[in-house]
């Protein structure tokens, strides 16, 4: 019998073999996006799976501040859903830039994980998003943040080891799209805070980019919009190819 390490191994070698795309029914459509809604939308499921969210939307702003040259000083993700990621740089842009792919970075990591889904690279997609989440505990800085991306970790890597090929890939659309919806959910809670809790704009990434700018907030939000209904539209595509035939 493999061991386990050895069968995960051998797992994430074979990921990077594209599978032939799942055929779709409407039928298995309408189960994944009931799947997706179910993971982001009731409270109860949220509470956990809202965990995922925060931890992509800080790995966005971590990522975008390597990208630019800071130095990343580490990620700080917390129980209620908020988290913080701390770079130095001295340039303004490179800061400006980084504080940006934070709200965005949800939706076009779930517009990834729906067209591999769709394409046939389902199970390198989630072996890509178990490495990612991997390598990101190096930068972790408080215990509660390495027990989210653990446990996250482990989530993944259980989907690598035990979801069979031909499934991984309804397996990546479905948590495609349960991130696009959460990136929604999260662009709501945030015009909410500059709408009606204005208590907490320090925590708005739209209110730091103001204060770092002098652009306006709102503008900020547009923006953040703008990027999640495009990958909305990406992630539609194929969707709608699907709802088509089965007409």
């Amino acid at each position: 019998m493999i061991p386990l390490a050895g069968q995960l191994w051998q797992r994430l070698i074979e990921a990077f073999n594209r599978t032939e795309p799942p055929a779709v029914t409407l039928t298995e459509l309408f189960l994944v996006l009931a799947a997706a809604v179910a993971l982001s939308i009731p409270r109860q499921t949220w509470r956990y799976f809202g965990l995922l969210a925060t931890a992509t939307h800080e790995l966005g702003h971590a990522f975008a501040a390597v990208l630019s040259g800071q130095r990343l000083g580490g990620i700080r993700l917390r129980l209620d859903h908020s988290g913080t990621t701390t770079s130095y740089s001295h340039r303004s842009i490179a800061a400006v830039w980084s504080g940006f792919w934070g709200y965005p970075v949800p939706a076009l990591v779930g517009a990834a994980f729906v067209w591999c889904g769709f394409s046939g690279w389902g199970p390198a997609a989630l072996v890509v998003g178990t490495l990612i989440l991997l390598v990101s505990l190096v930068f972790i800085r408080n215990l509660a943040g390495l027990l989210i991306t653990a446990a996250c970790v482990l989530g993944s890597a259980a989907l690598v080891l035990w979801v069979p090929a031909g499934f991984s890939g309804h397996m990546a659309i479905i948590l495609g799209l349960a991130l696009l919806v959460a990136a929604v959910r999260d662009l709501i809670k945030l015009t909410n805070v500059h709408l009606r809790r204005r208590d907490r704009l320090a925590s708005s990434d739209a209110y730091l980019l103001y204060r770092a700018t002098s652009v306006p907030a709102f503008i900020w939000i547009v923006l953040f919009s703008a990027v999640v209904a495009g990958c909305w539209l990406v992630a539609w595509l194929p969707i709608s190819t699907i709802l088509a035939a089965g007409a």
